[in-house]
């Protein structure tokens, strides 16, 4: 017998892009009652050390931290995990390896999305993580569709994208909409027609600023969301 849908959200990446992500959970989610909305036990633990420093090599690895999560969620029950975080998943294999609970991936989730877009787009901008960027998650996949991919620089990580990002850790939305605003238009000076906001923080950051791009951003938060609902309207409705 099939385990009963149980999503397991390995969160604190941070607490705020977490708690984003239970929202996008919700919105994605067609249901007429408490009932029909997708289950989730969520570890939503900031302490996991930090990722960008862990990357850089100034600080320690947050792997056993991200390794009793993982072992948490299995306890208790999960049958899929999902991880909102894009930096993260640079340990994914690892995580994957002491899961009985099969962990989606966020850049698969969202390649998927943007598979089956009915746009035909020469160049696109990613704001993520330096650790994100040399991973060369999406520029790989993205290359695949013969995209451009449009980066930002060492300059504009230090100016802008790594205190925007800190800024929302802090509670500091405005300071770091404002912030990744800048980084934003910067990839559209460079020719990206639309943005992927491969790090939860941006999203977050931009919609508290009304940023007027967004309209043209793809998150993958967002297409994480989506893939956890359909999960959940097949499999998990099929086993209740």
């Amino acid at each position: 017998m099939a385990k009963p849908f149980l999503l397991g959200v390995l969160g604190g990446m941070g607490p705020l892009a977490t708690l984003d992500f239970q929202r996008r959970l919700l919105d994605a989610t067609p249901a007429q009652s408490d009932q029909q909305h997708l289950p989730t036990v969520v570890w939503n633990v900031p302490q996991i050390a930090d990722r960008q420093k862990a990357l850089a090599g100034t600080g320690p690895s947050p792997l056993p931290q991200l390794i009793h999560g993982i072992t948490t969620l299995n306890q208790a029950g999960a049958s899929h995990i999902a991880i909102p975080c894009n930096t993260a998943h640079h340990w994914y294999d690892a995580l994957s390896e002491v899961s009985e609970a099969p962990i989606l991936h966020i850049v698969d989730a969202t390649l998927e999305a943007l598979a089956q877009s009915a746009e035909r787009l020469r160049r696109v901008g990613v704001i993520a993580t330096k650790g994100t960027l040399d991973a060369g998650w999406y520029q790989r996949r993205l290359a695949l569709q013969d995209i451009e991919v449009v980066k930002p620089t060492e300059e504009e990580l230090a100016q802008w994208f790594v205190p925007g990002c800190y800024a929302v850790k802090r509670g500091a939305l405005a300071e770091g909409g404002a912030l990744l605003s800048r980084q934003a238009s910067a990839l559209f000076a460079r020719g990206a027609q639309k943005l992927v906001l491969a790090c939860t923080e941006v999203p977050v950051a931009l919609e508290a600023v009304n940023a007027p791009f967004l309209h043209l951003a793809w998150d993958p938060a967002q297409a994480l969301a989506e893939r956890c609902s359909r999960l959940w309207q097949t499999c998990g409705v099929l086993n209740r």
